[in-house]
């Protein structure tokens, strides 16, 4: 469904350093990193919205950039809440946006509008930010897309609004035919509802596996000061210390032995995104 290969773009602060990954029809997946990383020039570089500098983006076996109208017609994606035409009301703004689509679905919208508490008489102006990221969600969720690439989809809504949506995302993909790329810097989100998982930090690829894999090559570690050794050090990805001792987070197969003598949990997303970005990292 999506194959995205050595993704390059170049700023004067910041590289976007060859990023590659794939999704497969009936998955969701989770795009992390920390704000700045990454994701929002990855995604706006695969939409052609910014020009990639090299690299290669294919949707549904056809290349991006030249069959690039095709395509969108089976993309449903948001970047960000939508405040464009602020002064309009939301069902005007629909009845614009789909005119773009051949499959336009105002009684899916309408559907949708009813579900997140949506009032289509009311102006843009008068949404609140979480209302504003709710309508973007429902726009690219109402012309049947094959797949949804949203940024930051659950930003600015309360936990039961992103419940909500997180509960629709699984619909979205439950017959196995559609697939949704989302990222997000609420790692909790994805601990719910993500098949697969890929990580970038400063515009490098760090991970790209399934959720379960990913955590399952991690574990978190952690002792009294003494014990920490330069040998061990060495193999942390990163550690907080403080008075009583020291937590790091490694590569499950680079402690081999040395685990038995160490106490051990299993880390999630956030320890992940944590320890890869702490200062301390080693």
């Amino acid at each position: 469904m999506l194959e995205v290969n050595n993704l390059c773009k170049n700023y004067p602060s910041f590289r976007l350093k060859d990023v590659s990954f794939s999704l497969s029809p009936g998955y969701i997946m989770g795009f992390i990193g920390k704000n700045g990383a990454g994701k929002t020039t990855t995604l706006k570089s695969l939409l052609n919205l910014v020009k990639p500098d090299s690299g290669s983006v294919r949707i549904f076996g056809k290349d991006m950039y030249t069959s690039e109208i095709e395509v969108k017609q089976d993309i449903g994606f948001m970047l960000g809440p939508l405040d464009y035409y602020a002064r309009h009301k939301v069902k005007l703004i629909a009845d614009v946006y789909g005119r773009f689509f051949h499959a336009w679905d105002a009684t899916a919208f309408s559907g949708y509008l009813k579900r997140f508490g949506i009032d289509a008489r009311k102006r843009i102006t008068e949404l609140s930010a979480g209302m504003k990221v709710k309508l973007g969600v429902a726009m690219a969720l109402s012309h049947n897309a094959r797949l949804l690439i949203l940024d930051e989809p659950t930003s600015g809504l309360d936990p039961v609004a992103r419940d909500d949506l997180l509960d629709v995302l699984r619909e979205v993909v439950s017959n196995g035919e559609r697939s949704v790329l989302f990222s997000t810097h609420i790692t909790s989100d994805l601990d719910k509802c993500a098949d697969y998982i890929i990580f970038i930090r400063d515009g490098d690829l760090i991970a790209s596996d399934t959720k379960d894999d990913l955590i399952e090559k991690h574990v978190l570690v952690s002792g009294k000061t003494a014990g920490l050794t330069e040998s061990l050090k060495a193999r942390l990805i990163g550690i907080k210390t403080n008075a009583f001792g020291w937590t790091g987070l490694a590569l499950r197969e680079r402690l081999e032995r040395e685990v038995e003598r160490l106490e051990t949990a299993t880390p999630n997303l956030e320890d992940l995104m944590v320890y890869y970005n702490k200062e301390e990292s080693l």
